[in-house]
């Protein structure tokens, strides 16, 4: 504890209170945060205090020289305020108010604006005794902070007070008017008596080190963005901080070989764009794990980062291409070894000769190639790049004959990716020519009829509602021809097995409104020609 005395900034004469003050190994006295001043400036006690009461005793926690608030000076604006209420009432006695004719209805003037309480606090940093320079702080809320300081130390460490002091020598008095971060500004003069500036650094959060970092680069302290530097590349950046770290670092002007170090850890060298041979190995890596648990959770965490940033395979670059050109290597690959594992399920003469075991494997990986498709399938829909999968798709027939040969818990899956092509087509994600959308239904709908009841009850994903919108706005966009054509043969199924058949009535509504209404709706006379019923 020490005892500090300093007089008033205003000139009047000071009021002397001795003040603990939390001294540093280095020898100066931290500032308050600005929430701290600001709750300082609003408390009611510190505002409405009665002139003649005893002052409160001052907290040991604090760490500053507060000037008095309550002073003669307040005072004195006070009293003309009180004087000029009293002179604007106008008194007159009972006769005169009746005698008197009404006064003139004259608006009210405009009440003078306030000024913002000027709340003065002093911080000295070193040896007291020796200081030759003041640097007065005005910031936000009426605070005015006067550093009591060295000119030798702040001039080795600043170029900005080195330029200050050469061109006002002599000065004892610097003002920084407009301080945007008081706090930060007093810290980051204390670092400049400080022996090792990273050290004091370690014990800092990322967020106010890069409050330091930008009041040490407007004062020209080489040394503390030096420090703030190496403790942000070391440390780790958690939540938004890296956006933050990125965009304050790329603000630097004179530090770029000392900020490479950090950009490093967000960009390459090397290539700009995402590596298609990075992007193909995680893919062949997820796509070949044997460990369900585990390519589970990675195949839900890289769908959901492909749809976090829509910039890849989206933006039609070269890079963006390779990507796609990837994701339809990959499935190509899957669909050839799914029809391989087809062709041998579905031969009885060669599944006899198999071991329960070797039917087994070979089962598992039916369902894990048809998995494989499917999340292939949802990742190119996502990217509005399933026009090519759609043909792909809607040429496998020899896959869908095969398809009913196949037990229904290890097939259905493979259904599931003709439901995702249909729901991409039905919201126009995806944009095949008519032919391959009359060709997909012609050869996929049938086995997705087929494999309907199971995946109402053995998918917990399969969402029945966005499935059977999708098929029944594919079917819609056919010509009305091929719509009935569709629609009819999925009434003959519907009629017989209505819960193992998707719903299909407000496709097979819109297809009757078309065929039935609108041909009459359109002649000459008709009551109804201006149609409410048309779709």
């Amino acid at each position: 504890m020490a005892e500090f005395k300093i007089g008033r900034l205003d000139g009047q004469p000071p009021r002397i209170r001795n003040v603990p003050i939390a001294v540093t190994p280095e020898g100066f006295w931290c500032c308050p945060s600005q929430a701290a001043l600001q709750k300082t400036a609003k408390s009611p006690n510190h505002q409405g205090r009665p002139r003649g009461g005893a002052s409160p005793a001052p907290s040991k926690a604090s760490s500053v020289q507060r000037a008095p608030t309550v002073s003669s000076e307040r005072r004195a604006q006070s009293t003309p305020a009180r004087s000029r209420t009293n002179s604007d009432e106008q008194v007159c006695s009972p006769a005169d108010a009746v005698a008197a004719p009404d006064p003139p209805k004259v608006a009210p003037a405009p009440a003078p604006e306030k000024r913002p309480k000027q709340h003065k606090i002093s911080v000295g940093f070193g040896q007291l005794g020796t200081s030759d320079l003041k640097v007065v702080l005005y910031g936000k809320e009426g605070v005015a902070v006067k550093m009591i300081v060295h000119k030798n130390i702040l001039s080795e460490n600043s170029t900005f007070f080195a330029d200050r002091i050469s061109r006002q020598s002599p000065v004892s008095c610097i003002e920084v008017p407009d301080c945007e971060d008081v706090e930060i500004y007093v810290e980051t003069v204390g670092l400049m008596y400080c022996k090792d500036v990273k050290q004091r650094l370690i014990k800092q959060n990322v967020p106010r080190v890069l409050r330091i970092l930008k009041v040490a680069e407007s004062l020209g302290f080489h040394e503390c963005i030096m420090s703030c530097l190496d403790y942000l590349e070391a440390v780790p950046w958690v939540g938004d901080e890296e956006e933050n770290v990125v965009s304050s670092i790329r603000q630097l002007h004179n530090e770029d070989h000392r900020a490479n170090p950090l950009l490093k850890r967000v960009t390459s060298d090397v290539l700009t764009n995402p590596p298609n041979d990075t992007l193909a190995h995680i893919i062949d890596l997820v796509l070949k794990s044997s460990e369900d648990r585990g390519r589970r959770e990675m195949k839900t965490l890289v769908l959901k980062l492909f749809k976090e940033n829509n910039n890849i395979c989206t933006n039609g670059s070269s890079a963006d291409s390779s990507c796609v050109m990837t994701l339809y290597s990959c499935f190509q690959n899957c669909l050839d070894s799914l029809l391989a594992l087809f062709r041998q399920a579905s031969d009885p003469e060669r599944l006899a000769e198999q071991s329960s075991d070797s039917k087994e494997q070979m089962f598992r990986k039916i369902t894990l190639e048809a998995d494989n498709l499917l999340w292939l399938a949802e990742i190119l829909s996502d990217r509005n790049a399933a026009d090519e999968l759609a043909v792909i798709w809607a040429s496998q027939v020899d896959l869908a004959e095969m398809h009913p040969k196949i037990p229904v818990m290890h097939r259905h899956l493979v259904s599931c990716v003709t439901a995702r092509l249909l729901v991409a087509i039905g919201k126009g994600e995806a944009l095949p020519s008519k032919e391959t959308r009359r060709r997909l239904l012609d050869v996929w709908l049938q086995p997705l009829m087929d494999d309907y009841r199971w995946l109402q009850h053995g998918c917990r994903w399969f969402d029945r509602t966005v499935v059977e919108d999708g098929v029944g706005q594919t079917i819609l966009t056919l010509p009305l021809e091929d719509q009935q054509a569709v629609l009819l043969a999925w009434l003959g199924r519907f009629l017989k097995a209505r819960d193992g058949c998707p719903n299909l009535q407000r496709a097979f509504e819109v297809w009757w409104r078309r065929t039935f209404v609108r041909p009459y709706a359109e002649k000459p006379g008709s009551s109804s020609s201006s149609g409410s019923g048309r779709h």
